[in-house]
């Protein structure tokens, strides 16, 4: 522990990291700060029935990824999810639209471009979502709470107008995060948002087990945390989990006027993660389970509603059943988009490299894909079982705004960018010949 701290304070002792970190703690509290701010025209002080359509349920999901504000009807009430959606659409579009594959092979240049497509296509994202947002407030909240009038067009526009400009805002400060401070900051915006729901809802679990009936209450919540902290041990393996591919290439060396190639030079890794999706067949998966409830609540009929009710319950057998199913799926679908094995076999032919026992070429792409297939299995069951883990845990007792932090998009998503975040750290560490923060804190001495 004592090695620990002592890294943690080399990390001041480089100016440009620590610039870096300040401005990032500056610009996330900007964030939050933003999620308090309720929309001109509303009424913050009657706003107890939105808080309670997010208190369990899909709502829930909505409000911790905005850190709370969709329940406080903030500024920021749609957050950075706009943003994401556009990320997710043109990424996938970039497989079946030949000028964004060519954006992508274009470098630096072609990023650009990506990155302003996706900007224009946020704002016109939010542009749908906001007035669905406002209905929504026109349903949940009493007519009191409109101090400029129940269904006031210029209450609509101008609250429209401003949700698109928090989300814009909240765009720009992610991408500033991620070029002037440390991590990534889109990301490090979700996590903050979900790490600020955080204390209420342990509070809410504490007082719960020693006010309530249960035996052994203070026990129980002793046993919780240690599962929760289990949980989160799972997550990081997961993540950091990787399938080592040995590479061998070619040594050239010169004997007079002869050049002859050396086999057995350089041995490297392809390393083929376990869980190449990411959190991506959650929010795949998640999406797709807001359809069966909204479009059987257009009809009154009983099986409607009835279809209605199950795909509203996130914690309800059937609901998690078809929600593992998909992870499963997606994962296999996304690993394969975003996991080019025949790329990777072409490059490591053109590099001269090979792997042992395999013929460059066709055979190394069929070698990767079978390999990441054999991987992917296990990865996509413990991401399924990871997503449903929270209606597991609730089944047992435990308070619905605590379980949403045992598994699902929630916790994978703090793993991963406190990892990322933390080896950026690293990075910035180790080349000022520091130990990184997992590391032993002695200085490096530097190689003349």
């Amino acid at each position: 522990m004592k090695k620990f701290f002592e890294s943690f304070i080399n990390v001041w002792k480089i100016e440009e990291l620590k610039n870096r970190i300040v401005l990032t703690l500056l610009l996330l509290l900007v964030y939050r700060f933003g999620a308090h701010v309720t929309l001109p025209g509303i009424d913050a002080t009657q706003l107890t029935s939105l808080a309670g359509q997010t208190d369990k349920g899909i709502g829930s999901i909505l409000d911790m990824f905005t850190g709370g504000a969709f329940s406080k009807a903030s500024v920021f009430a749609l957050g950075i999810m706009p943003y994401i959606s556009a990320s997710i659409v043109v990424q996938l579009m970039g497989i079946a639209i030949p000028y964004l594959q060519k954006l992508q092979k274009d470098g630096e240049s072609g990023r650009k471009k990506l990155n302003q497509i996706t900007r224009w296509l946020t704002i016109a994202i939010t542009l749908v979502q906001g007035p669905g947002y406002i209905y929504n407030l026109y349903r949940t909240l009493p007519n009191s709470a409109f101090l400029l009038g129940f269904d006031s067009f210029s209450f609509l526009f101008s609250s429209v107008l401003i949700l698109t400009t928090g989300t814009i805002f909240a765009m720009w400060l992610g991408e500033k995060i991620t070029d002037k401070g440390i991590g990534n900051g889109i990301s490090l915006l979700i996590m903050v948002g979900i790490l600020a729901r955080l204390p209420q809802a342990l509070i809410q679990e504490f007082t719960s087990k020693m006010t309530g009936q249960t035996v052994g209450g203070p026990m129980l919540l002793v046993i919780e945390v240690i599962v929760w902290l289990l949980v989160i041990i799972s997550c990081v393996l997961l993540v950091m989990a990787v399938r080592k591919i040995p590479v061998q290439y070619a040594r050239r060396t010169t004997t007079g006027d002869f050049e002859q190639d050396m086999m057995g030079g350089n041995r490297q890794w392809i390393p083929l993660k376990l869980n190449s999706a990411g959190v991506m067949p959650i929010i795949f998966a998640q999406a797709i389970m807001f359809i069966p409830a909204a479009v059987a609540g257009l009809s009154k009929s009983e099986t409607s509603q009835s279809i209605a009710g199950t795909f509203s319950n996130m914690f309800g057998l059937w609901y998690n059943v078809v929600f593992a199913s998909l992870i499963v799926i997606f994962t296999f679908f996304y690993t394969a988009i975003t996991v080019p094995t025949n790329k990777m076999a072409d490059d490591l032919k053109r590099s001269g490299g090979f792997i042992p026992g395999v013929k460059p070429g066709i055979e190394t792409a069929d070698f990767l894909d079978r390999i990441m297939s054999l991987i992917t299995f296990p990865g996509s069951l413990f991401l399924a079982l990871i997503a449903v883990f929270p209606a597991l845990v609730v089944s047992v007792g435990v308070q619905q705004s605590w379980a949403m932090f045992y598994g699902g998009t929630s916790l994978i998503i703090m793993v991963g960018v406190a990892i990322d975040t933390i080896q950026q750290v690293n990075s910035y560490l180790l080349n000022k010949h520091y130990d990184g923060l997992m590391k032993s804190g002695k200085n490096r001495k530097a190689v003349a």
